[in-house]
Protein backbone atom coordinates (compact mmCIF):
# COMPACT_ATOMS: atom_id res chain seq x y z
CA UNK A 1 0.00 0.00 0.00
CA UNK A 2 1.28 3.34 -0.94
CA UNK A 3 0.72 6.86 0.74
CA UNK A 4 -0.76 9.31 -1.55
CA UNK A 5 1.05 12.69 -1.70
CA UNK A 6 -0.94 14.66 -4.45
CA UNK A 7 -2.87 13.71 -7.27
CA UNK A 8 0.88 12.11 -9.23
CA UNK A 9 2.89 10.94 -6.40
CA UNK A 10 2.77 8.29 -3.73
CA UNK A 11 4.91 7.51 -1.11
CA UNK A 12 6.08 3.08 -1.18
CA UNK A 13 5.38 2.13 2.10
CA UNK A 14 8.69 0.10 2.18
CA UNK A 15 10.07 3.53 2.37
CA UNK A 16 8.75 4.30 5.37
CA UNK A 17 9.58 3.22 8.72
CA UNK A 18 7.73 3.17 12.00
CA UNK A 19 9.16 2.82 15.69
CA UNK A 20 7.09 3.29 18.60
CA UNK A 21 8.96 5.05 21.38
CA UNK A 22 8.52 5.97 24.81
CA UNK A 23 7.80 9.67 24.90
CA UNK A 24 9.83 12.35 26.98
CA UNK A 25 8.90 14.95 29.37
CA UNK A 26 5.85 14.98 32.25
CA UNK A 27 2.95 12.58 32.29
CA UNK A 28 3.45 10.24 35.28
CA UNK A 29 3.21 6.42 35.41
CA UNK A 30 1.62 6.58 31.89
CA UNK A 31 4.52 8.12 30.32
CA UNK A 32 6.94 5.59 31.75
CA UNK A 33 5.10 2.12 30.79
CA UNK A 34 3.56 3.09 27.30
CA UNK A 35 5.65 3.90 24.15
CA UNK A 36 3.22 6.02 22.67
CA UNK A 37 5.85 8.21 20.96
CA UNK A 38 6.28 7.46 17.08
CA UNK A 39 9.42 7.26 15.53
CA UNK A 40 8.69 8.10 11.81
CA UNK A 41 11.97 7.13 9.10
CA UNK A 42 11.28 7.97 5.65
CA UNK A 43 14.05 7.26 3.23
CA UNK A 44 13.98 10.28 1.14
CA UNK A 45 17.02 9.51 -0.95
CA UNK A 46 15.38 6.25 -2.67
CA UNK A 47 11.84 7.98 -3.18
CA UNK A 48 11.87 9.21 -6.65
CA UNK A 49 8.81 11.41 -6.03
CA UNK A 50 11.03 14.46 -6.23
CA UNK A 51 12.44 16.14 -9.22
CA UNK A 52 16.08 17.70 -8.61
CA UNK A 53 15.51 21.47 -7.48
CA UNK A 54 12.39 20.02 -5.32
CA UNK A 55 14.88 17.04 -3.51
CA UNK A 56 17.13 20.52 -2.85
CA UNK A 57 14.35 22.14 -1.31
CA UNK A 58 13.02 19.37 0.80
CA UNK A 59 16.73 19.09 1.85
CA UNK A 60 16.67 22.35 3.07
CA UNK A 61 13.15 22.06 4.73
CA UNK A 62 13.77 18.93 6.52
CA UNK A 63 17.60 20.46 7.83
CA UNK A 64 18.95 18.70 10.54
CA UNK A 65 15.96 15.71 10.76
CA UNK A 66 17.80 14.34 7.64
CA UNK A 67 20.85 12.33 7.95
CA UNK A 68 23.78 12.30 5.32
CA UNK A 69 22.29 8.69 3.99
CA UNK A 70 19.19 10.95 3.26
CA UNK A 71 16.67 9.14 5.49
CA UNK A 72 14.45 12.40 7.49
CA UNK A 73 13.64 10.91 10.70
CA UNK A 74 10.52 12.47 12.76
CA UNK A 75 9.38 12.10 16.08
CA UNK A 76 6.02 12.53 17.26
CA UNK A 77 4.98 12.54 21.09
CA UNK A 78 2.64 15.32 20.74
CA UNK A 79 -0.19 13.22 21.76
CA UNK A 80 -1.29 10.47 23.96
CA UNK A 81 -2.42 7.94 21.54
CA UNK A 82 0.01 6.06 19.31
CA UNK A 83 -2.52 6.04 16.63
CA UNK A 84 -3.16 10.03 16.46
CA UNK A 85 0.93 10.41 17.20
CA UNK A 86 1.56 8.26 13.86
CA UNK A 87 -1.27 10.73 12.13
CA UNK A 88 1.04 13.84 13.36
CA UNK A 89 4.29 12.39 12.29
CA UNK A 90 2.69 11.15 8.42
CA UNK A 91 0.98 15.04 8.82
CA UNK A 92 4.21 16.96 8.88
CA UNK A 93 6.70 14.18 6.73
CA UNK A 94 3.61 15.36 3.72
CA UNK A 95 3.62 19.14 4.87
CA UNK A 96 7.32 19.18 4.47
CA UNK A 97 6.85 17.63 0.73
CA UNK A 98 4.23 19.62 -0.47
CA UNK A 99 6.22 22.93 0.56
CA UNK A 100 9.44 21.00 -1.40
CA UNK A 101 6.69 20.91 -4.24
CA UNK A 102 6.24 24.92 -4.24
CA UNK A 103 8.20 26.60 -7.06
CA UNK A 104 9.61 29.81 -5.33
CA UNK A 105 8.62 33.16 -7.30
CA UNK A 106 11.29 34.50 -8.90
CA UNK A 107 12.15 38.02 -7.52
CA UNK A 108 11.95 40.58 -10.33
CA UNK A 109 14.19 44.30 -9.21
CA UNK A 110 11.52 47.36 -9.34
CA UNK A 111 12.33 50.63 -9.06
CA UNK A 112 10.33 53.07 -6.88
CA UNK A 113 8.01 55.66 -8.86
CA UNK A 114 8.71 59.06 -9.55
CA UNK A 115 5.93 60.09 -7.21
CA UNK A 116 7.00 57.64 -4.17
CA UNK A 117 10.22 58.98 -4.53
CA UNK A 118 9.12 62.66 -4.18
CA UNK A 119 6.78 61.91 -0.98
CA UNK A 120 9.90 59.98 0.68
CA UNK A 121 11.79 63.54 -0.07
CA UNK A 122 8.87 65.31 1.27
CA UNK A 123 8.62 63.28 4.49
CA UNK A 124 12.31 63.96 5.10
CA UNK A 125 12.04 67.63 4.96
CA UNK A 126 9.41 67.22 7.03
CA UNK A 127 11.45 65.36 9.58
CA UNK A 128 13.95 67.92 9.53
CA UNK A 129 12.15 70.84 9.85
CA UNK A 130 10.45 69.22 12.90
CA UNK A 131 13.98 68.02 14.44
CA UNK A 132 15.32 71.74 13.45
CA UNK A 133 12.45 73.21 15.44
CA UNK A 134 13.56 71.47 18.35
CA UNK A 135 16.76 73.18 19.27
CA UNK A 136 17.14 75.57 21.67
CA UNK A 137 15.81 79.15 21.85
CA UNK A 138 17.94 81.45 21.01
CA UNK A 139 17.91 84.85 22.96
CA UNK A 140 17.08 87.83 21.14
CA UNK A 141 16.64 90.74 23.38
Amino acid sequence: MAIPVDDKREIPEELLEWRAVRASGPGGQNVNKVSNAVELRFAAAAWDGLHEAARRRFARIAGRRMNDAGTVVIDAQRFRSLERNRADALERLLAMIHEALVEPKVRRATRPTRASRERRLEGKAKASRTKRLRGRVGRDD
